[in-house]
């Protein structure tokens, strides 16, 4: 099943409950508009390079789209459309004043140089430029980008449209950037964890927990749930997964990944190494965070998976048939449209912040992200209990009725 399939097929669900007709929910879905272009760079071997770029704006009735840049090898036209589309509810979730875009570039950045990286970004600017500022779509980090990338494409908007930070977010603080913006998607994953075990009467300090992936996200939930007593006994990155039953030492882990010249945990030797697709079958584990890329968990591995939660850091992690299975099974799912919501809450304090010409302190920033993601969850909670339904399917409905209600108080229906 393809991405925007199953993004698809979980709108649907939600969109039953809600009795939204057809006709709306195919205005709802569909992507508003769909860019695709070709970028194209001198290599720093001087021979030419062709990218495909993309930038998908799914819907800006509750305000300017909203949506990470990634360049990644897997980046097509459907992963792109789906995520914004999730981006859409994700926003209308936390209740920002945003809609949902999404966009990146087909490549392994990992083989490109830091210049030719630059040079990449500063081309794709030159193509999208027109269709994205401060009032209309602002782009943030993603998959295989980061606080620097967003620095080049600030500069080569700015050529064209003249000073204004407030284009993108996740920028570095030296560049008008918001304090705890790079920890903001990991640590909102941790807030929610915690949260979510304890209501559901389970001790953090009883609660083996694994995080698939140990890039960005995976690296500041490991750290807030391990200072919440969580005993971490996985974490696994390309390398492979590294595990010990007695919870790992993750201020340890950290610094050895902060040490080792591609960020990896490769060699790392306090601990058991096993392959990488390990982590999501360890039958030790109770809590499972897959922090790493979309489809991991299908109906062909579903069967291994042994957590009886599972908090959903990456975008669509869990594919539709085995999430049933899962939901059936009585695993309580966090959705990525909540659980790794606390990214863009940041980004819109930085936005916001960029606007006012004014800059928070860090406590406030953490203050504001614990507030918002702890005010989504209760609403999300409170919805399902409400229901009986899954905790994915509250939160589409919580987020397809808000932009549902802003299309109609627009005008935009009869």
């Amino acid at each position: 099943m393809r991405a925007f399939e199953a993004t698809q097929t979980f709108f649907d669900m939600a969109a039953e409950h809600l009795n939204i007709e057809p006709a709306m929910r195919e205005a709802l879905l569909m992507p508003g508009r769909e860019i695709q272009v070709q970028v194209s760079i001198e290599m720093d071997d001087g021979k030419l390079a062709n990218f495909v770029g993309f930038r998908v704006q799914h819907d800006n009735a509750r305000g300017p789209m909203k949506g990470g840049l990634r360049f990644h090898p897997q980046v097509d036209l459907d992963e792109v459309r789906a995520l914004a589309c999730l981006m859409t509810w994700k926003t209308a979730v936390v209740n920002l004043p945003y809609g949902g875009a999404k966009g990146g570039i087909g490549v392994d950045p990992s083989k490109l140089s830091k210049r030719e990286i630059e040079r990449l970004t500063r081309a794709f600017v030159d193509q999208i430029h027109d269709i994205v500022g401060p009032d209309t779509d602002i782009p943030a980090p993603d998959m295989g980008t980061d606080h620097q990338v967003m620095a080049w494409f600030r500069n080569q908007w700015e050529k064209y449209h003249g000073f204004n930070p407030a284009v993108i977010t996740g920028k570095p603080v030296e560049e008008y950037g918001a304090r705890g913006r790079e920890e903001a998607t990991g640590r909102g994953v941790g807030i929610l964890t915690l949260k979510l075990v304890r209501r559901l009467g389970m001790k953090p300090e009883n609660s083996n927990l694994a995080i698939q992936g140990f890039g960005n996200v995976g690296t500041h939930a490991a750290k807030f749930l391990h200072e919440s007593q969580f005993p971490v006994v996985a974490v696994s990155d390309i390398s492979g997964t590294y595990y010990h039953p007695d919870g790992l030492d993750i201020p340890e882990v950290l610094r050895y990944k902060m040490k080792h010249p591609n960020g990896l945990l490769e060699g790392f030797e306090q601990c058991e190494r096993l392959p990488g697709d390990a982590l999501l079958a360890l039958k030790d584990v109770d809590v499972l965070i897959p922090a790493a890329i979309g489809g991991v968990i299908t109906e062909q591995n579903v069967d291994g998976i042994h957590a009886k939660v599972i908090v959903e850091g990456a975008n669509g992690p869990v594919m539709p048939a085995a999430d049933s299975i899962l939901q059936d099974r009585g695993v309580t799912i966090l959705p990525d449209i909540l659980a790794n919501a606390g990214g863009v809450t940041v980004s819109y304090f930085e936005w916001v912040q960029n606007r006012q010409h004014y800059r928070w302190s860090l406590d406030r920033v953490r203050q504001e992200l614990d507030h918002t993601m702890n005010e989504a969850f209760e609403t999300v909670w409170q919805t399902s209990q409400q229901h009986n339904i899954s905790l994915r399917t509250a939160a589409f409905m919580i987020g397809i009725a808000r932009v549902h209600r802003a299309t109609e108080l627009a005008g935009l229906t009869s």
